[in-house]
């Protein structure tokens, strides 16, 4: 039975993208959860995504139904009626990724019995809110992959890495 969501990614920093103007250097860098040597680039993934403020749910949309991907989605909500409404997202795709690390193609049909969609919505909705009254997880199946942010290098250290640093020196010191 196919899988509607093949790879999704949970609670990703809006601090950690570097929200450059050029699309060809557009990163949503990644790894497989537990795969840190395979590196992925989901830009261009379609799917669903939630906008955060903390961990309070501040919108849905979706990405791919037309020509628009899921960092350029990202991107234009950093300026519209939600910018600096948000600072997290989580993101679920319906692309995964290939051997080499490539997201598969676009043309990718989604077909599954009614248990395995209802399982795959309700995982969504419940990875997405963390309702606290639900004690069990969703079920997204042995097929979707969960995948881990990596921070833009691009934006240098962080302040807390910075501090840290600074801590590290003064103590040598």
């Amino acid at each position: 039975m196919s899988r509607i969501i093949r790879s999704y990614g949970l609670f990703w920093k809006a601090d950690d993208v570097y929200w450059t103007t050029s699309q060809m250097n557009a990163d949503l860098c990644c790894h497989p959860k537990n795969r840190k040597s395979i590196q992925v680039n989901m830009r261009d993934q379609v799917g669903i995504y939630v906008l955060y403020e903390g961990h309070n749910m501040v919108y849905v949309g979706q990405t791919g139904s037309g020509s628009s991907k899921l960092f350029s989605r990202l991107k234009r909500h950093r300026h519209d009626h939600l910018q600096g409404r948000w600072d997290t997202f989580s993101w679920f795709g319906l692309r995964h990724m290939l051997r080499g690390g490539q997201l598969a193609a676009e043309n990718m049909r989604t077909t599954s019995s009614v248990r395995v969609s209802l399982n795959q919505i309700e995982a969504v909705l419940l990875a997405a809110s963390e309702p606290y009254l639900n004690k069990q997880g969703g079920r997204f199946g042995k097929r979707a992959t969960q995948f881990m942010q990596i921070r833009d290098e691009r934006l240098g250290i962080t302040d807390s890495e910075m501090l840290r640093e600074i801590w590290e020196r003064l103590r040598e010191s």
